[in-house]
């Protein structure tokens, strides 16, 4: 059944044609009567209408069509920045991928961060060149691109006739009558049989040749390169044919119990919340009563459906190897696992920490409440985002990537749930850190009937290590079940830190405490736990951390010295320059607060030719006046009295 299906994703930088390329590919098909078209805003995959009006995809979409008799699970990803962590929550479910390059703009930026996630990740790769019509186009030069910056493995099957011009088309090297040298020779370095027949000049037969093309292939160690212009139409049937003849299907086996992942929830205005899954072992069914083994719950399922062009089917049911959404599921979250744990589900991947954080507000307060909701539905779409509402401040929160993103939350916002909202600037997520080794006590006697008395040792930890909790005392002090909720109530405590922001790297040890065996409650030890962490925390004093981003810049040597003192402006750190062929290659680190607009001045100094590439490093120490520090949002466990009342619903 597995070799029937193929779970291929669309990749590409952002303006590449990815977009494009699927509209081929459901017009070639029959799935559409009409190719889409991104510029016009019809493409099928762009359901948003904030889609359609920017000419961008913001969020992952799913198709299915059928080639050749192959089932094709399609997934058209979001291309720009901003919203990579919709393309990680895809990867993790695709058994092949396509990386779209334009022949003009060649390897990006964005193209290389791409590459190094589905290397991560073992997916066998196909590159498309596209818009090889357009002024500009230079195949050759970003085969050199991909060569030095992704991968010198390549088989390149087709090549462009007429390219940069309306009258472009492609020249097939590799078949029966056309038995490329460069070709051969690439995959004799990667078979030693076929090397030993060609250095003996042995006749060696096209079938021979390309099945080891596929085996190499479909285990990452050569990369078929296809080129072609989606928008005329050109090389998309051939990329068809090279996508079902030389990728892999899914791995998965009907016969074993079910083991899914929710990869994604969207929203349907009649089925409500979908589950976007892909089974890896077993079957879900319609009218089904399946396990969420990721919160040890059970749910039924009300439909099994799947997208064709831009219609929807009940197909009943979905088995091993494939990908549907699944209604009905009103707990189901992004992450979670449907069935059981199995050795089949993927790894996870990161490719983005959001580094901002932004305050939203309605535009009408009686829209407040209302937001609020549609806030807490996105979060649950994408968590990313991260949804915190102060309901003491009423001030409604979110993290994010970009600027971008801003203006397409705002249009989601109004489109989909009719809210005018409005977006503060965005504030640099910063950290906090014990500054040396301290105590927090805490006494939680009165008023009666409570008790819980602790006392923690808070200590700095490893930069990067997160919390570490311990306990040293016994339960004769205070009961395992009491104890328990100290653990659990960690987390919240450190939210906001005397800085007001979250305390991480540290290590907090109980190491002293009491109990009462008439007072004492679980919830006194939840209502406890902060106070004494804020007490300690006070007494250690914390250090500010600003997250950094490595980066990766690539421009022409007289921009060197105006882009390096642009990065020490910065507080930014680099190491030597690599110069070759009058261009320098640099890298180093920089502050998240210094460098938010860099990206943008970069392009301007360079008119568009110099190319940078970011990701997240981490967290460093940063002196209080380079960063920024807040109130506590809310009541404060500092302030005891407060606190109990409002713990205690006595607050009003």
């Amino acid at each position: 059944m597995s070799s029937k299906i193929r779970n291929v994703g669309i990749l590409a930088h952002v303006d590449a044609g990815k977009t494009t390329v699927t509209e081929n590919f459901l017009y070639l098909s029959g799935q559409s009567k009409k190719l889409g078209s991104v510029d016009e805003g019809t493409a099928h995959t762009d359901f948003l209408q904030v889609e359609r009006d920017r000419g961008i995809s913001v969020r992952s979409s799913n198709t299915t069509f059928f080639w050749n008799d192959v089932k094709v699970n399609l997934i058209d990803t979001p291309g720009h920045v901003d919203f990579s962590a919709d393309v990680e929550r895809v990867l993790r479910v695709l058994d092949c991928a396509v990386l779209v390059i334009s022949a003009v703009e060649g390897v990006q930026a964005h193209t290389e961060t791409l590459w190094n996630a589905l290397r991560n990740l073992n997916i066998p790769i196909l590159f498309f060149i596209n818009k090889i019509d357009r002024a500009g186009a230079d195949v050759e030069l970003v085969i050199g691109e991909i060569k030095k910056e992704l991968t010198d493995h390549l088989a390149v099957l087709y090549e462009p006739v007429n390219e940069a011009s309306n009258n472009t088309n492609i020249k097939c090297l590799w078949s029966e009558d056309n038995l490329k040298e460069s070709i051969v020779e690439v995959i004799a370095n990667k078979n030693e049989t076929i090397l030993e027949k060609y250095l003996e000049e042995q006749p060696l037969s096209f079938s021979e040749l390309d099945e080891a093309l596929i085996k190499a292939t479909r285990q990452n160690e050569i990369f078929p390169v296809l080129v072609g212009s989606a928008k005329n139409s050109i090389g998309v049937k051939e990329l068809l044919d090279a996508i079902i003849h030389y990728l892999p299907g899914p791995k998965s086996n009907t016969d074993k119990s079910l083991s899914a992942l929710v990869y994604s929830i969207t929203h349907d205005k009649t089925m409500g919340k979908i589950a976007n899954v892909k089974v890896y072992n077993g079957t879900i069914n319609n009218r089904e009563m399946i396990k969420n083994a990721s919160q040890d719950i059970e749910e039924k399922v009300t439909q099994v459906r799947k997208l064709f062009a831009q219609k929807f089917e009940d197909v009943g049911v979905v088995e091993a190897g494939d990908i549907a959404g699944v209604c009905g599921l009103q707990n189901a979250t992004v992450g979670d696992v449907l069935g059981e744990f199995s050795d089949a589900l993927p790894d996870d991947i990161s490719l983005k920490t959001p580094l901002l954080t932004v305050q939203v507000k309605a535009e009408n307060d009686k829209d407040y409440p209302a937001l609020a909701e549609a806030l807490q539905e996105l979060s649950f779409e994408d968590p990313t985002l991260d949804f915190e509402w102060l309901r003491e401040d009423q001030e409604l929160h979110v993290k994010i990537m970009g600027w971008i993103q801003i203006e397409v939350l705002e249009k989601i916002l109004e489109n989909r749930f009719g809210i005018q909202a409005k977006f503060d600037d965005p504030t640099v997520i910063y950290k906090e850190t014990p500054t040396k080794k301290g105590e927090g006590f805490v006494q939680y006697w009165m008023p009666k009937p409570c008790w819980a008395i602790m006392k923690f040792l808070i200590e700095p930890g490893e930069r990067g290590s997160g919390v570490v909790y311990e306990s040293k005392i016994s339960v004769d002090d205070v009961h395992q079940k009491y104890q328990n909720e100290v653990e659990r109530t960690i987390p919240n405590a450190l939210k906001q830190g005397i800085k007001g922001w979250e305390v991480t790297d540290l290590k907090i040890t109980l190491i002293e405490g009491e109990d009462h065996e008439i007072h004492s409650r679980p919830g006194d030890f939840i209502v406890a736990t902060p106070m004494g962490i804020m007490n300690g925390l006070v007494n250690t004093g914390t250090t500010l951390l600003e997250p950094l981003i490595s980066f990766k810049i690539s421009a022409t040597e007289d921009l060197l010295g105006a882009i390096t003192s642009d990065i020490t402006q910065m507080r930014g750190t680099f190491d030597s320059p690599e110069m070759e062929n009058g261009k320098f290659v640099l890298s180093g680190i920089l502050p998240v607060s210094t460098s938010l607009d860099f990206p943008v001045r970069l392009s301007s100094r360079s008119g568009g030719k110099a190319k940078i590439s970011t990701k997240f490093y981490g967290y460093q120490e940063c002196a209080d006046e380079l960063g920024q520090t807040r109130e506590y949002k809310g009541i404060s466990p500092l302030d005891t009295s407060k606190w109990i009342l409002k713990a205690r619903k006595a607050l009003q």
